[in-house]
């Protein structure tokens, strides 16, 4: 055994009391109306009874805790379940333990020796409790404060935003085409060859307002430049991309079918 001193030990006797703690997992309500119980109240009552062999053990909320109060946007009335059934759990091969901490020393209570959830008789009223509970939850928190003088300062408009600012220095330093964002470029690209085979470099600057170095950098992965022939110095996409036949191809599925 040690007491709390300087170095932070703790007081080891509920080892050698050996202790046995159940760790009780309840429902927010419960363990709301249970800290509005007086002190040294009695918050309710468990019971533990033998049925066709197995064990079984319930909760019984004080009668006085069971009123919840006004609740909800219509304030409505509701009554909190009295009964509540317990769920055993295994410890799963876990040593747990319960310490408490007060204002000198941490102690051990004890070890647990039952896992246990606390859940309620699901009745109508506790059904229209929780749709009620929920709605709050789901409420956005807002708080009004009276002012005393109007705010002057913190809620001026800006007259121009620092991400505009930016916008039009970069836009100075490269001209007047600004690199957008790579998937958008993409998708612009794609959208214009939906509606035709071949392109120029110069009309797909003019579809996507991008430079020509970074749009040359893209169309070299998703396409193919033709330096010859009857499309000569036009831009078409890869076979993976196209959602068209080739001509070649076309005139072979011809001949197969």
């Amino acid at each position: 055994m040690a007491n709390m001193n300087e170095k932070g030990d703790v007081n080891l006797t509920g080892v050698k009391q050996s202790k046995g703690v159940w760790l009780v997992k309840v429902p927010k309500y419960l363990a709301q109306q249970w800290d509005k119980a007086t002190e040294n109240g009695e918050v309710g009552k468990i019971t533990i009874e033998k049925k066709e062999g197995k064990t079984q053990v319930c909760f019984s909320l004080n009668d006085e805790l069971t009123a919840m109060g006004a609740v909800g946007e219509n304030d409505s009335l509701f009554q909190a379940p009295r009964e509540h059934p317990f769920t055993m759990n295994s410890l799963g091969g876990q040593t747990m333990a319960v310490f408490s901490q007060g204002d000198k020393e941490i102690c051990l209570e004890g070890m647990v020796v039952h896992r246990a959830e606390c859940r309620p008789v699901v009745t109508d009223n506790y059904m229209k409790l929780k749709k009620v509970q929920m709605k709050e939850s789901l409420k956005p928190h807002r708080l009004s404060q009276q002012l005393e003088r109007a705010i002057t300062t913190v809620f001026k408009p800006v007259a121009n935003h620092n991400f505009n600012v930016e916008y039009e220095k970069k836009k100075k330093s490269e001209g007047k085409m600004v690199r957008a964002e790579r998937q958008v470029v993409l998708d612009m690209l794609f959208t214009a060859f939906e509606k035709h085979q071949y392109y120029n470099i110069k009309d797909l600057v003019d579809i996507t307002k991008q430079p020509v170095t970074y749009l040359k950098e893209i169309m070299r992965e998703i396409g193919t430049y033709n330096s010859k022939g009857v499309h000569k110095s036009t831009w078409e996409l890869k076979a993976e991309y196209r959602h068209y036949q080739s001509p070649e191809e076309e005139e072979e599925e011809m001949q197969t079918a």
